[in-house]
Protein backbone atom coordinates (compact mmCIF):
# COMPACT_ATOMS: atom_id res chain seq x y z
CA UNK A 1 0.00 0.00 0.00
CA UNK A 2 1.16 3.53 -0.79
CA UNK A 3 -0.25 7.01 -0.38
CA UNK A 4 -0.04 10.12 -2.52
CA UNK A 5 -0.63 13.22 -0.41
CA UNK A 6 -1.25 16.52 -2.16
CA UNK A 7 -1.48 19.60 0.07
CA UNK A 8 -3.25 22.60 -1.43
CA UNK A 9 -3.34 26.19 -0.23
CA UNK A 10 -6.89 27.26 -1.05
CA UNK A 11 -8.46 30.49 0.21
CA UNK A 12 -11.67 30.10 2.19
CA UNK A 13 -13.75 31.62 -0.61
CA UNK A 14 -12.44 29.01 -3.10
CA UNK A 15 -12.90 25.89 -0.95
CA UNK A 16 -16.38 25.01 -2.20
CA UNK A 17 -15.14 25.15 -5.80
CA UNK A 18 -12.06 23.05 -4.90
CA UNK A 19 -14.29 20.46 -3.21
CA UNK A 20 -16.34 20.38 -6.42
CA UNK A 21 -13.22 19.47 -8.42
CA UNK A 22 -12.49 16.71 -5.90
CA UNK A 23 -16.04 15.31 -6.19
CA UNK A 24 -16.08 15.53 -9.98
CA UNK A 25 -12.92 13.45 -10.45
CA UNK A 26 -13.11 11.05 -7.47
CA UNK A 27 -15.09 8.34 -9.29
CA UNK A 28 -13.06 8.54 -12.55
CA UNK A 29 -9.89 8.27 -10.42
CA UNK A 30 -11.12 5.16 -8.62
CA UNK A 31 -12.43 3.51 -11.80
CA UNK A 32 -9.76 4.33 -14.39
CA UNK A 33 -6.41 4.78 -12.61
CA UNK A 34 -4.40 1.56 -12.20
CA UNK A 35 -3.87 0.65 -8.55
CA UNK A 36 -6.20 3.36 -7.20
CA UNK A 37 -7.81 2.19 -3.96
CA UNK A 38 -9.10 5.30 -2.18
CA UNK A 39 -9.31 9.07 -2.30
CA UNK A 40 -10.11 11.31 0.67
CA UNK A 41 -10.44 15.07 1.07
CA UNK A 42 -8.98 16.39 4.35
CA UNK A 43 -9.79 19.97 5.34
CA UNK A 44 -7.95 22.13 7.89
CA UNK A 45 -8.03 25.86 8.55
CA UNK A 46 -4.61 26.33 6.95
CA UNK A 47 -4.93 24.02 3.90
CA UNK A 48 -6.71 21.19 2.15
CA UNK A 49 -5.17 17.78 1.55
CA UNK A 50 -6.15 15.08 -0.88
CA UNK A 51 -5.00 11.65 0.23
CA UNK A 52 -4.92 9.00 -2.52
CA UNK A 53 -4.44 5.31 -1.73
CA UNK A 54 -2.64 3.06 -4.23
CA UNK A 55 -1.47 -0.52 -4.38
CA UNK A 56 2.14 0.62 -5.02
CA UNK A 57 4.20 3.82 -4.92
CA UNK A 58 4.98 3.36 -8.62
CA UNK A 59 1.28 3.58 -9.43
CA UNK A 60 1.04 6.76 -7.35
CA UNK A 61 3.91 8.30 -9.36
CA UNK A 62 2.30 7.18 -12.63
CA UNK A 63 -0.96 8.92 -11.69
CA UNK A 64 0.90 12.24 -11.52
CA UNK A 65 1.71 11.82 -15.24
CA UNK A 66 -1.81 10.78 -16.25
CA UNK A 67 -4.13 12.93 -18.37
CA UNK A 68 -6.77 12.77 -15.63
CA UNK A 69 -4.37 14.42 -13.19
CA UNK A 70 -2.48 16.81 -15.49
CA UNK A 71 -5.39 18.03 -17.62
CA UNK A 72 -8.54 17.57 -15.58
CA UNK A 73 -7.58 17.85 -11.91
CA UNK A 74 -4.74 20.37 -12.24
CA UNK A 75 -6.70 22.32 -14.84
CA UNK A 76 -9.70 22.57 -12.53
CA UNK A 77 -7.72 23.45 -9.42
CA UNK A 78 -5.06 25.81 -10.83
CA UNK A 79 -7.18 28.99 -10.72
CA UNK A 80 -8.19 28.23 -7.11
CA UNK A 81 -4.72 27.77 -5.61
CA UNK A 82 -2.93 30.39 -3.53
CA UNK A 83 0.44 28.56 -3.82
CA UNK A 84 2.04 25.61 -5.60
CA UNK A 85 0.83 22.27 -4.21
CA UNK A 86 3.07 20.09 -2.06
CA UNK A 87 3.22 16.51 -3.33
CA UNK A 88 4.46 13.55 -1.27
CA UNK A 89 4.39 9.79 -1.83
CA UNK A 90 4.57 7.39 1.10
CA UNK A 91 5.03 3.61 1.25
CA UNK A 92 3.27 1.87 4.10
CA UNK A 93 5.81 0.19 6.38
Amino acid sequence: MAYLEITLKVAEENRVAAAGVYQKYKEPFLVTIPGAESKELLVRDEDVQVLHGFTTAGQARAYLDSALFKQDVVGGLAPLLAADPEVRIYDVA
